[in-house]
């Protein structure tokens, strides 16, 4: 990992609420912004953000997360994700997140990433799937 990661770092990134992106069970005409979908694009502008910071044969795996989701986002609207790294302890990465819709804020919290090596993250699955197996 790059030591020009470093506390403070921001990134916005604007983002299309499309079809996929909405609810569908109250019926199309209340089809808005779903919470997993926005905790999904939180987490992909973070894991995006980190690359960039990241050796060859390394990315992160997400470790948590913690969000409000408070405002309605209509199909269509525009979504503003703001990401801004808080803290790097070793591979362990903390961000604050915000979301706005050009009308109002409409969600904050934290996620935390770990920086892996790929390699051994794929030997560590391997082996607990070869446990799995055996049980």
């Amino acid at each position: 990992m790059k030591e020009t990661l470093k506390a403070g770092l921001t990134l916005t990134r604007r983002i299309m609420i499309d079809k996929p992106r909405t609810i569908d069970f109250l019926g199309e005409a209340l089809r808005v912004y779903a919470t997993p979908e926005l905790v999904r694009d939180f987490e992909v502008a973070c894991r995006e953000f980190l690359l960039d910071y990241c050796d060859v044969g390394e990315d992160s795996v997400g470790t948590g997360i913690n969000i409000t989701h408070s405002g309605a986002t209509l199909l269509g609207m525009r979504v503003d994700i703001t990401i801004t790294v808080m803290a790097v302890e070793g591979r362990k990465v903390s961000f604050s997140l915000i979301a706005h819709d050009g009308t109002e804020e409409i969600s904050r919290g934290e996620h935390g990433r770990f920086v892996v090596q790929i390699e051994k993250l794929r030997a560590k699955v391997a082996a607990k799937a070869a446990q799995a197996a055996c049980e």
